[in-house]
């Protein structure tokens, strides 16, 4: 993942819970509809076969990571498997060092001001803050007074609607997951709707950027 390029269409879509049959024709409607950067998470079954199954069918179009990485099991089955970047939905030390010290962009989950600095510290290539629905956008412009050097990754709650305010307020990047790939959409294969809704996002930055 070149973190730089993430930067200018910093928009992570979260994808949990996907079935293997379905996901080269779900990864090419995504890219069509305009996202740049996907995580297939650890905690979905046979996840690693689905990583190796998106990295064939995406090529170099999509910048495709491993999320929920909660041991360093699951950091070696990810990067074998493909995955590109690294997302964590708390801190893990050990595994943000492995990451610092071999230049895999690492995302490490945190919420409180303390949490969010030891992550910072840690080497995190941004900070994921979450859950950001309960705190909302304002939540970032108050962190980014005192941590206006780190950079925050919003995650849970952003819709087209709201993602204006959260980079407004200090949101270096954002993030959508189950209000996108909705269980129902995955389960009947309904990729016109997930592509639909992954442009809603896409077409929200466009007028925010």
């Amino acid at each position: 993942m070149d973190l730089a390029n993430f930067k200018k269409k910093p928009i992570l879509g979260i994808l949990r819970g996907a079935e293997a049959d379905i996901i080269e024709p779900l990864v090419e409607s995504v890219i069509c509809a305009g996202l740049e950067t996907l995580e297939i998470t650890m905690n979905t079954a046979g996840a690693p076969e689905l990583i190796r199954k998106a990295k064939k069918a995406c090529g170099n179009r999509l910048n495709l990571g491993a999320g929920t990485v909660l041991t360093m099991r699951d950091l070696k089955s990810a990067l074998e498997s493909g995955a590109s970047f690294i997302v964590m939905p708390v801190l893990i030390n050990d595994i943000v060092k492995y990451c610092v010290n071999n230049k895999i962009p690492v995302f490490p989950g945190a919420l409180s001001p303390q949490e969010i600095y030891l992550a910072h510290d840690a080497g995190a290539s941004m900070v994921k803050v979450f859950p950001s629905k309960f705190f909302g956008p304002e939540y970032f412009r108050e962190l980014k007074s005192p941590f206006n050097n780190i950079e925050l990754l919003a995650c849970g709650g952003v819709t087209p609607d709201n993602l204006k305010e959260y980079f407004s307020n200090g949101a270096s990047a954002v993030s959508f997951g189950a209000s996108v790939f909705r269980k129902d959409w995955l389960a009947k294969a309904d990729f016109e709707s997930v592509s639909k809704a992954v442009k809603r996002f896409i077409d929200a930055w466009g007028k925010n950027s």
